[in-house]
């Protein structure tokens, strides 16, 4: 698992805009109004092939009254117990504040435990450096004096806090790995356990149960699997002290994530069902799944996991035999952009279908291991352009001259052409479903990129 470091300091102090520097892009809101970062923004950061996972907090107000900072007061306090170093920001063009003795109060109980580099943001120029000097008060070790703003001596920072991460990548587990995510009280970590045929993880009907992600190993047809149990995701609220605690659960999550195989999304069928309370008619019924349910699924396909959708509490359902098949086409209707998607309806509890889903998620992980020989790629390619042309565009005939997958788990398949930038959407979107058509990949997503022909 990658480091966490956590960026701790009193408002306004650059936190923001040095998270922004360190992570590439322009993803935590910078503005000199003290308050702004009230969630707090976390991602993958990378440095000379070194990979760390950086959260920015909200700015440290101590002792306060108001309801957003103690929030984010209490988001601070998990970041610094969850995480592994911390960046502590201070600021040399307003100089020390007494909240900044006041976070070093809070810090010092964590010395020797953690690694805590005292960073002096805002120094951009050597006039600001000789005001760092100041805070060597605070009894920590010498200041790092940088600029998030411009970039000066982050790098210096960068290599500080990465010289205790490996440069060698990590033997690669090669087992079958599935991660169960989904919204908290989704029945995760019973179906966990009723595929491990044991009480090894907690259920309860609390959500959040599970903070952790928990590895577990079960044996099919002799073949080791490795099965994440992890914490669910919750809508985040303006203010929600409990959602400061889950914070690292939806980090853990994603983490989860990006590290299997295939992704279960375990869904509530009962909250699917409340849909339908009002209506005589179900195929008429108003359908979308919660925007929850559409973000993690949305993940798991942005980083190309196999993924199996499991409705889960189906025996707590009234329903007769065509209740299944209308409920899965209102689904794969409010998905079409995910057409391949594979859905079964289970209950953990009972234990009702449960064999469907190891069949189905091993399915999915050779489908996502597939190879297709070029010979019938091209086969394919041929065949699609006799039935549908790639149309002219801008007076310019488009011509798809050869196909060949370039990797298999996540499959890319590229596609080599004269104009590849001026293919439309339209034809991408043919080509994918016709390709599913032939090849199948059910529960994969795939990727197609298109390269000009030299």
């Amino acid at each position: 698992m990658n480091k966490v470091i956590a960026i701790i300091g009193r408002p306004n102090t650059g936190k923001s805009t040095l998270f922004n520097r360190i992570i590439g892009k322009r993803q935590a809101i910078v503005h000199p109004t003290s308050g702004v970062t009230r969630d707090r923004n976390h991602g993958e950061a990378e440095w000379t092939g070194k990979k760390f996972f950086l959260i920015d907090t909200g700015g440290y107000v101590p002792d306060s009254d108001e309801l957003f900072e103690k929030a984010i007061n209490d988001q601070i306090k998990l970041a610094i117990e969850e995480s592994d170093k911390i960046i502590f920001t201070v600021d040399t063009a307003n100089g020390l504040h007494p909240i900044d003795k006041d976070i070093a109060n809070l810090l010092r109980k964590f010395k020797g435990e953690k690694d805590i580099i005292l960073v002096a943001n805002k120094s951009d120029n050597n006039e600001r450096d000789a005001n760092a000097t100041e805070f060597y008060s605070l009894g920590f070790d010498e200041p790092v004096s940088v600029s998030g703003l411009n970039g000066r001596n982050v790098a210096d920072l960068l290599d500080m806090l990465t010289e205790d991460i490996s440069e060698t990548e990590e033997i690669p587990d090669e087992r079958f790995k599935i991660a169960i995510v989904g919204r908290p009280n989704a029945g995760k970590s019973s179906l966990s356990n009723a595929l491990l045929k044991e009480e090894r993880n907690i259920v309860t009907d609390i959500p959040g149960t599970t903070r952790d992600s928990i590895d577990s190993v079960l044996k099919y047809y002799n073949e080791e699997i490795v099965l994440i149990d992890t914490a669910g995701l919750r809508k985040k609220s303006k203010i929600d002290k409990e959602e400061s605690l889950e914070f690292f659960s939806t980090v853990r999550t994603y983490k989860a994530i990006q590290r299997c195989d295939i992704a279960i999304v375990v869904i509530d069928a009962t909250l699917i069902m409340e849909q339908f309370r009002d209506t005589t008619n179900m195929k008429d019924a108003i359908f979308r799944l919660d925007r929850q349910d559409i973000r993690i699924i949305d993940e798991v396909v942005t980083l190309n996991k196999g993924i199996l959708i499991v409705i889960n509490k189906w025996d707590l359902i009234e329903k007769d035999s065509k209740t299944s098949e209308i409920v899965r086409k209102k689904i794969e209707d409010h998905l079409k952009s995910f057409g391949y998607l594979e859905i079964i309806f289970i209950s953990a509890l009972t234990k009702q279908r449960i064999h469907r889903v190891l069949e189905s998620a091993t399915s999915i992980y050779e489908e996502r291991k597939k190879k297709i020989k070029t010979s019938e790629l091209n086969e394919f390619l041929e065949q699609a352009k006799m039935y549908k042309q790639p149309p002219a565009v801008q007076g310019k005939d488009l011509k798809l001259n050869y196909v060949t997958q370039v990797k298999s788990a996540p499959p890319v398949f590229a596609f080599f052409c004269n104009e590849p930038k001026m293919i439309p959407e339209n034809y991408k979107k043919y080509l994918e479903n016709t390709f599913r058509k032939k090849f199948g990949f059910r529960g994969v997503p795939i990727t197609f990129v298109y390269r000009k022909k030299n």
